[in-house]
């Protein structure tokens, strides 16, 4: 599966709540059938990443973030020391 490929979390669902106090972005439901499959298919290390993202129509979604680092490259060795202490 290629990182641009979305891969939409069956079984989430995320509102916006309007007229929520300041402090209340919205709510996240959750079907639980289908949210156990598809963490169970995508976890990874026991975890799972989520994104809510705004679609262009102004619905909210939710979707596996597959975004995985490269791996790090490891920095050069210090040359030994020649016994300076600086």
């Amino acid at each position: 599966m290629s990182q641009d490929e979305k891969v939409f979390a069956n079984g989430f669902s995320f509102k916006r709540r309007e007229n929520a106090p300041e402090f209340v972005v919205g709510r996240l439901s959750l079907k639980v059938d289908d949210a156990m499959a598809f963490v169970k298919e995508h976890m990874s290390e026991g975890w799972i990443n989520l994104n809510v993202n705004q679609a262009r129509s102004g619905n909210y979604y939710v979707e596996l973030d597959t975004y995985k680092p490269k791996d790090e490259v490891t920095a050069p060795k210090k040359a030994e020391s020649d016994g300076l202490p600086f």
